[in-house]
């Protein structure tokens, strides 16, 4: 099998593995516990919430330990946007893009139909991307916070999150972004791009899944979720995975080591897939911007398809991938994202996303290319029989 779906999910590492081990055997301690087992699990603790905040350039007392990318979301769009609301009543806007992940858009949503706000929605271009300018004109002094991903989970777009930010505080707006796709191939220093609010998930990065952390700035309000023992610094209560914050940690810290240099290699190995497949496919159409992109993605529509089609297809010849984001699989809709983008419905359904980690290479790539042509031709052979 060769997989090409780990922006889906990716396997928990060895090196990972074997750092939460301890934490789920003998060193089994409630950190709020007040005896050796829970010094020794609070200890642990700690020292995950250092090695994250080394990764991202940020204090330790501004993370959050979470269940995943979708709670850090949820935290930060609605406990910024609550506090800043009870701060001051007169800020009832957030601002998104319109390919935000469904964990940012349905946060907004919730506090549209229920406490009142305004929910705006920053356009992109044909590529994915949200410009300056388009931002910029979608800012308004009651913005209570506003939010766009760092890179996009289906077409690969990178966007220019440090100018956006920049453009928030012009106006005092807080800015976080879903910066869980780019975790591991882009830069992740919360000074240099200038976020208030930034959330990673565990198991897009060889931790298991059910782990992730938020970073908020300092003296950023936060209103808390979840209510109960007060435990990261009440901002999340419940009882922490401390064997999944230590494997988050290892995962963050492996992913940083050599950042640069995996990232160019892989993608060189992805402009080469995109050349092959565009060279053997006709009419098949690249989506997302052409350099501007993540490392680690292709993505495609072929008109004439199915993109469900194509995907059994190539499973079929041992080639695993996705037709966009994991979150929305099984449903048959047009991806809101290509829409968005200015795809027509009946092309938007022929998508198909190839994701990559670090361990891909030519060879397999090559074989993909392959099976991709076949796949398509197959598909379209049926189609006009």
């Amino acid at each position: 099998m060769i997989f090409l779906d780990a922006a889906a999910t990716t396997p928990v590492r060895r090196e990972v593995l074997e750092a939460m081990w301890p934490y789920l055997t003998g060193e089994f301690g409630n950190p709020s516990s007040h005896h050796s087992l829970g010094e020794s699990a609070a200890a642990a603790l700690a020292g995950a919430r250092a090695s994250v905040a080394r990764a991202l350039g940020c204090r330790p007392g501004e993370l959050t330990f979470t269940s995943g990318g979708t709670e850090a979301d949820n935290l930060a769009i609605k406990g910024i946007a609550l506090a800043r609301q009870a701060a001051d009543p007169r800020l009832k806007r957030i601002l998104i893009s319109a390919i935000e992940h469904p964990a940012v858009e349905e946060s907004a949503r919730y506090l549209e139909r229920f406490h009142g706000f305004t929910v705006d929605v920053a356009p992109v271009d044909g590529t994915g991307l949200v410009t300056p300018e388009a931002f910029a004109g979608c800012l308004h002094p009651g913005t209570a916070v506003a939010s766009v991903m760092y890179a996009n989970n289906e077409v690969g777009t990178v966007q220019p999150v440090a100018a956006l930010a920049a453009l928030a505080h012009g106006l005092d707006i807080p800015f976080h972004t879903d910066a869980v796709q780019a975790a591991g191939w882009l830069p992740l220093d919360t000074k240099a791009l200038g976020v208030d609010a930034m959330s990673i998930s565990g198991h897009k990065l060889g931790a298991p899944k059910g782990c992730g952390v938020l970073f908020v700035r300092s003296r950023t309000r936060l209103e808390p979720l979840l209510h109960g023992g007060g435990q990261e610094r009440g901002r999340r209560s419940g009882t922490e995975n401390v064997a999944a914050a230590v494997g988050l940690a290892t995962a963050l810290t492996m992913a940083k080591a050599g950042q640069p240099e995996r990232s160019g290699h892989v993608a060189a190995l992805r402009d080469g897939f995109i050349a092959a497949v565009l060279a053997g496919v006709p009419g098949a159409v690249r989506t997302g911007h052409c350099s501007e992109r993540l490392p680690s993605v292709a993505s495609f529509c072929f008109p004439g398809t199915s993109g469900e089609s194509v995907l059994l297809d190539l499973e079929r010849q041992g080639v695993v991938c996705s037709s966009g984001s994991a979150c929305a699989a099984g449903s048959d809709a047009p991806s809101p994202v290509l829409t968005a983008m200015g795809f027509p419905d009946a092309v938007a359904q022929t998508a198909v996303r190839f994701s990559f980690d670090a361990t891909v290479t030519a060879g397999d790539l090559a074989t993909a290319a392959e099976a991709v042509a076949r796949a398509v031709a197959g598909v379209r052979s049926l189609g006009s029989a």
